[in-house]
């Protein structure tokens, strides 16, 4: 069950140590709503209350040393103007984007969290958390980083063309995504969030080379992580990624912890970050948890957490989201052998 020491273990993988327990975490909201079976997730993701219902439940039941209060990618841009979908255990998207021009730049006006669309929602579900578990999980929160950011404001194609045809733009739009998204992180830490997750995955390296990504997305990823810290955030960036030389580039950012992405090879993250960074995963969601039998999934996280932990530095966690459909019993699986080994 949830303990009182999480917060320190977590705090010593960050300094590159070994936790006294090793956190298990799971990118699990999806499973987790399912599992609980009361409200479709197109029902819980509109309402603080029944997040932070299906949250508690599912930590209680599952063993889960954090509150990953993730929900989906539209927060943020719906008070904006971008249109988004949802449907029963359809997590929303962003879909009726923008157009990137300078004009609807100008004509942006910075939300306020506490007030506009469903932001107070995710405030209420992170302060209901917390004051549910205080400091026996860690409660994180999220946003997504200033270039994906862009991506969900005027569409991935449409951002990935404005490098080519007006870079300041997509610079200047990178620059108000830095402040909605530092003012998005502290009031989700000021409502009891110790972390945030930070999002990137528009800027992984099957979008983005490495020298593409150090000239559009390291800089503004960057100031939002101070900026961040600053507010008191434990920071954790999730770019889903596996290329060696962009986790690298990302350790430059100054974030406290790296998920790595489900293909990355664990022993190559440990090689390039250990000593750089606490780096956490990577446990694949659909080859292993969805697709695999409990035996096989056990077997899968004691091989990962001998790695990870054996040198310090290290947080057990999928490499992305566990879909709907995982057998309950791999999740257990998962969870006692993290525990044991």
């Amino acid at each position: 069950m949830a303990y009182d020491g999480v917060l320190d273990d977590v705090r010593r993988a960050i300094a590159g140590k070994r936790p006294q327990r090793l956190p298990v975490f799971a990118c699990s909201e999806e499973f987790d709503v399912k599992w609980y079976g009361r409200y479709d997730y197109e029902t819980v993701c509109q309402d603080g209350r029944k997040m932070a219902e299906v949250w508690i439940a599912a930590i209680e039941e599952f063993d889960y040393d954090w509150a990953w209060l993730q929900v989906d990618d539209c927060f943020e841009f719906e008070p904006l103007g971008v249109g988004t979908h949802g449907e029963g255990n359809i997590l929303r998207a962003t879909r009726d984007y923008l157009p990137p021009t300078a004009a609807t730049l100008d004509r942006l006006r910075m939300p306020d969290p506490r007030t506009d669309g469903r932001m107070p929602e995710k405030l209420e579900a992170i302060r209901l958390v917390r004051e549910h578990f205080g400091d026996r999980v860690l409660v994180e929160g999220s946003c997504a980083a200033p270039y994906s950011s862009v991506g969900l404001l005027f569409g991935l194609e449409e951002t990935m063309l404005l490098a080519l045809s007006d870079p300041d733009l997509l610079a200047r739009a990178c620059d108000f995504f830095v402040e909605l998204q530092a003012r998005y992180i502290e009031a989700q830490v000021k409502a009891g969030a110790h972390a945030v997750w930070i999002g990137d995955c528009n800027a992984f390296s099957g979008m983005l080379s490495v020298e593409q990504y150090r000239r559009f997305a390291l800089g503004p990823c960057k100031r939002l992580v101070e900026r961040a810290r600053a507010a008191g955030a434990i920071v954790h960036l999730h770019n889903s990624e596996v290329s060696i030389p962009h986790l690298l580039a990302e350790a430059e950012l100054g974030a406290d912890i790296i998920n790595c992405g489900p293909a990355a090879d664990l022993n190559q993250v440990k090689q390039a970050l250990g000593g750089r960074c606490c780096y956490s995963g990577n446990l694949d969601p659909i080859e292993v948890l969805l697709r695999g039998t409990p035996d096989q999934v056990a077997a899968e996280t004691e091989r990962l957490v001998r790695i990870g932990h054996s040198g310090g530095g290290y947080l057990f966690n999928t490499g992305e989201m566990v879909p709907r459909d995982v057998p309950e019993a791999n999740l257990r699986a998962m969870v006692a052998a993290a525990r044991q080994s």
